[in-house]
């Protein structure tokens, strides 16, 4: 919390009292709570990012893999390969995460990056049979508290709309075999494509990435206007591009934006402070989430 916290925010939802927690604006991120709370089950929509923001960025210190990282690691994909592939990643990832640099300069090398790591992934053949035990055998983990979280929204059936620049195939994989991809779950992203033989030839559609979720927000707006009436949203991210996830939402009432803020903690909590409403530093756990929605639901 920053100063001034009201005392009515820290009655109302204990669990903001830890110190992972960072608010700027307690009396916005009350009005907004109290909106979305009047509004019950009825008028709710999640719209969330995947990695590092529903999965774990660390556990006992050692960093967990994105959906990339899972198709990087696995053994089907060479060794030469693989250092192609961590070469990228150190090139861009430092360009990601760069408080110095704007999303707009970000952007392109971002399209290079993917381009070029989607490239070298087509080119080992994955065969699609062998993705759930390429899931299987990873170190992904979902955040702590993920059951409560997806039981409780499908129990409400309340719509989730995953938001993904990481890898469809590898993410509903991930959902299926932690026994939460529910029907009231749609997930976008980029997804394989695979030949007659199920043999990884290229990615489908319009590549997404860090950046450029405001374009697929918008090219999703058949979705929300099938939802017109869900027009308050709980939006959680992990970067400055999942801001723009609910852009193709027409009518909102209110949205309560929810960052987890997972690497270089000092250069970006200034920013973060200002784009989100509630930051979560160093979080891996889904617990201010699930207090919320307990509050709604």
């Amino acid at each position: 919390m920053t100063n001034q916290e009201p005392a009515v925010l820290n009655k109302m939802m204990p669990e903001f009292q830890k110190s992972s927690v960072r608010i700027k604006n307690p009396t916005r991120v009350e009005e907004t709570l109290c909106g979305l709370i009047k509004g019950g089950a009825a008028k709710l929509q999640i719209i969330t990012d995947f990695d590092m923001t529903l999965s774990r960025f660390s556990y006992k210190g050692k960093r967990c893999p994105t959906c990339h990282n899972i198709i990087d690691n696995c053994k089907l994909v060479t060794d030469e390969c693989r250092k192609k592939l961590l070469q990228l990643k150190e090139q861009y990832y430092a360009i990601e995460v760069n408080p110095g640099l704007t999303v707009e300069e970000k952007y392109p090398h971002m399209v290079e990056w993917y381009s070029k790591s989607h490239s070298l992934i087509v080119e080992q053949g994955i065969p699609k049979a062998k993705i759930k035990e390429i899931v299987e055998e990873s170190d992904v983990m979902l955040k702590e508290g993920y059951e409560d979280f997806f039981d409780k929204l499908q129990q409400y059936n309340i719509p989730v709309f995953i938001f993904s620049a990481g890898i469809g195939d590898v993410l509903e994989e991930v959902l299926h075999q932690a026994g939460v991809y529910h029907p009231n779950i749609k997930v976008v992203s980029n997804f394989m494509d695979f030949d007659e033989n199920g043999i990884l030839k290229g990615f489908k559609g319009e590549l997404i990435h860090v950046f450029n979720k405001h374009d697929g927000a918008l090219k999703n707006t058949d979705y929300f206007s099938q939802l017109k009436d869900n027009s308050n949203i709980i939006l959680l991210g992990d970067s400055e591009g999942d801001l723009k996830m609910a852009d193709g939402v027409a009518n909102v009432e209110h949205i309560l934006k929810i960052g987890y803020l997972n690497d270089k903690v000092d250069e970006l909590l200034e920013k973060y402070m200002d784009s989100y409403d509630i930051v979560l530093v160093k979080e891996e756990s889904l617990e201010v989430a699930n207090s919320i929605l307990q509050k709604i639901l």
